[in-house]
């Protein structure tokens, strides 16, 4: 199964650059020292949210969980990376309740 509607996929900036791609955040500092170590820099987070997408669009939901806040989709599978080594991610999206369209909630290596 694909991730629903994940062409209208939302990936914010402070999902990125304020979180999977930073250092001193206490939760996602370690997943941002493994995305920077293959090329993503938080300056250039919308290659990351490209990235991102890509990684959506291009694999199938591996698990599903409900939530008090939505529907959760877990994928796994290649990231494109700038440096081309392209790891294995583990990617969580939410839809919401009310919402038709799925956000990225975090990613980390698979």
């Amino acid at each position: 199964m694909q991730l629903p509607n994940a062409e209208q996929a939302v990936i914010t900036r402070e999902k990125t650059a304020g979180y999977a791609l930073s250092e001193t955040h206490p939760k996602g500092g370690s997943k941002a020292k493994f995305f920077i170590e293959f090329g993503f820099h938080p300056d250039r987070w919308e290659a990351f949210a490209a990235a991102l997408r890509q990684h959506c669009l291009q694999h199938e939901v591996s698990a599903t969980e409900t939530t008090p806040w939505g529907v959760q989709y877990v994928i796994v599978g290649t990231l494109e990376t700038p440096d081309g080594r392209n790891p294995q991610v583990r990617s969580v999206w939410q839809i919401d309740h009310g919402a038709d369209y799925p956000r990225f909630i975090t990613g980390r290596p698979a």
